[in-house]
């Protein structure tokens, strides 16, 4: 059999595999003397059990509940309830990293694409009960003119070593992310902010290559988030039809109401722009910062005022002398006008929405996905409360459980 004949074989195994639905994740527990922000409406209900089963929420409860044997008992001891955060734009390739996300709160995460399809092995392993989340809608190989090292991650990427320009070598690098069982695309607009050699507001590909790979993806079902700083590569992304743009520092007004006509999702990955100023970046990216930090903020801030859907993303890998996180993203959101039930939604059901996952995930409702947090505050009154997570159940898996702090006799 030839390695082509080959790659198309295991393609295909994976393709199956792929489609299997997640396997039901086990185990019985009652989440007591609980206080539930749905992630719906804008109060707190007090005194709550929520039961949960084989990974969903079986049942909510007020007042005294009774609880069978078969439930392990989780006193949340008046602590509040919420639902588990999204990252919808993260570079997670390891499981060390997967933790690290999972016990931050973040229960769903969307990459933003990784070196060699770590993702796809990352979400089998939590779809399969092997990890306990967060959950993966996994990116595989960014849609870029340079692939560079990542030409490794498939033999096939070696037809476009040289670079992904023209249509059939668009199209030949999104398929090749499908067969290899991705759930989404991601392609860039602009150059990067990161690198020192790069200008962040200089178009990189064309409305009409952008319109290649959205319908290249769209022919297999799959949405595309798209890179863009400059509001022309961001422009060129809302009119080929993109479903999120990524970062967009230098949207203008023009192009933030063409995706508010559109439906189009803006992420804005604020923390990780905000990370340049710190001493730990060369100088050019810290001058850098000074500038393009401001003008995203204003970008938010527009955003939020005429109704652009905003969704949460960290745009980072969770290593470990990096603290940005999504708890941080919402707090910045508060600090850019949105009121604390807005901000805490772009990060839950908004975020569940721009996945289209938002019919089983994102909420805190009887027969949905058993994503939850608990926090020692009020998220409503105190959106600092997010920065001290006491447990994590992700897929209806224990990830995190500090509490009780109590020793008994």
């Amino acid at each position: 059999m030839s390695l082509t004949n080959v790659s198309q074989f295991l393609a295909a195994i994976l393709v199956l595999n792929l489609s299997m639905p997640a396997l039901a994740q086990g185990g019985a527990f009652a989440l007591t003397n609980a206080n539930l922000f749905d992630g719906v409406e804008n109060k707190i209900a007090y005194g709550i059990t929520v039961f949960v089963r084989d990974g969903l929420i079986e049942r909510i409860a007020t007042g005294d509940a009774a609880v069978a044997s078969d439930y392990e008992v989780i006193d949340a001891e008046g602590n509040f309830l919420m639902p588990g955060l999204f990252d919808v734009h993260t570079h997670i390739d390891s499981v060390d990293r997967a933790k690290q996300a999972v016990e931050s709160g973040v229960t769903t995460v969307r990459s933003a694409s990784v070196t060699a399809f770590q993702d796809v092995a990352l979400r089998e392993l939590v779809r399969r009960g092997k990890l306990p989340g967060p959950e993966f809608l996994a990116a595989g190989i960014y849609v870029t003119p340079n692939l560079s090292n990542t030409v490794l991650a498939d033999p096939r990427l070696v037809a476009l070593a040289d670079g992904v320009n023209s249509d059939d070598e668009l199209r030949l690098l999104v398929r090749i992310n499908v067969d290899r069982g991705v759930d989404v695309i991601k392609t860039r607009g602009t150059q990067r902010a990161g690198l020192p050699d790069t200008d962040p507001r200089q178009q990189v590909y064309t409305e009409r290559q952008l319109r290649v790979v959205v319908d290249e993806a769209a022919k297999h079902g799959l949405p595309v988030l798209v890179h863009a700083h400059g509001d022309e590569g961001a422009r060129a992304a809302v009119l080929a039809g993109a479903r999120s743009i990524e970062h967009g520092t230098y949207l203008s007004d023009e192009t933030l109401q063409l995706m508010k006509e559109r439906g189009t999702w803006f992420v804005p990955t604020y923390v990780t722009m905000d990370a340049m100023n710190e001493e730990r970046y060369d100088y050019v990216l810290r001058l850098r910062g000074k500038h393009m930090v401001p003008q995203l903020e204003r970008a938010i801030r527009e955003a939020y005022r005429i109704g652009v859907r905003i969704a949460t993303g960290a745009d980072h890998y969770y290593e470990e002398d990096a603290i940005n996180r999504i708890s941080i993203e919402i707090e910045r959101f508060v600090a850019f006008g949105m009121s604390n039930f807005d901000a805490l939604q772009t990060a839950t059901v908004n975020s569940a929405e721009l996945l289209q996952i938002d019919d089983r995930t994102g909420r805190i409702a009887e027969g949905f996905e058993a994503d939850l947090i608990l926090i020692p505050g009020n998220p409503l009154t105190n959106i600092e409360a997010l920065q001290d997570v006491l447990l994590v159940m992700s897929n209806g898996q224990l990830a995190l459980k500090r509490i009780p702090f109590a020793v008994s006799d």
